[in-house]
């Protein structure tokens, strides 16, 4: 499932400011008791700011301590090499990596730069896409659709679906899925339980 732009969007403010405020103090040396996550996204993208919160307060929801540069006080006025630097060291020591893949991110050297970093230091078993599609799109219309058959992907499973080995219902909730094998099998992780892995 790619999402639609708007489905995490949310006016509420519960435990945001705590998101924000770990997330401007965020130290890449303190060891955390919580799994913690680097999102990488398109700055200029996600103009609609209550979108970026819904996923904030996803991933606080699931436990999790996130890093959005954009938001860290440490980060340089201008971008310059500081910046770079700041960038891989987080990535580094974030447990999980995960982009919310736009088609601005897509396109965008930085987030593809990001992606890079993380594929280096955290591997499949550590990376999640995001994919976020234009109102209206149909799934293959997703830009970023040869990101999501290497890279596992979140997803949100409604409670329809069956698993196919022992035809149990998939709960509703959301899941960190990898991509189809050749078999056309997706192997899907809850996604508080892969955040915690």
């Amino acid at each position: 499932m790619i999402f639609e732009r708007g489905h995490f969007k949310t006016n509420s403010f519960t435990n945001l400011n705590e998101s924000l405020k770990e997330t401007r103090m965020f130290s890449s040396t303190k060891s955390e008791s919580k799994p913690t996550v680097f999102i990488s996204h398109k700055h200029s993208d996600i103009e609609d700011v209550e979108e970026l919160k819904g996923v904030m307060e996803l991933f606080k929801d699931m436990g999790a301590k996130i890093y959005i540069d954009s938001m860290d006080n440490r980060m340089p006025d201008d971008t310059s090499g500081e910046t770079a630097l700041r960038i891989k060291e987080v990535i580094k020591h974030c447990k999980k990596f995960v982009l919310i893949a736009t088609e601005k991110a897509i396109e965008s050297y930085w987030c593809n730069w990001e992606l890079g970093i993380g594929d280096t230091h955290k591997y499949i078993a550590h990376i999640a896409i995001l994919p976020i599609k234009e109102k209206g799109e149909h799934d293959f219309q997703f830009k970023g659709n040869e990101y999501l058959q290497i890279y596992p992907s979140i997803s949100f499973e409604d409670g329809n679906e069956r698993y196919i080995r022992s035809n149990k219902i998939i709960e509703s909730g959301y899941y960190v899925c990898k991509p189809r094998n050749k078999e056309g099998v997706r192997y899907i992780t809850p996604l508080k339980k892969w955040l915690n892995q």
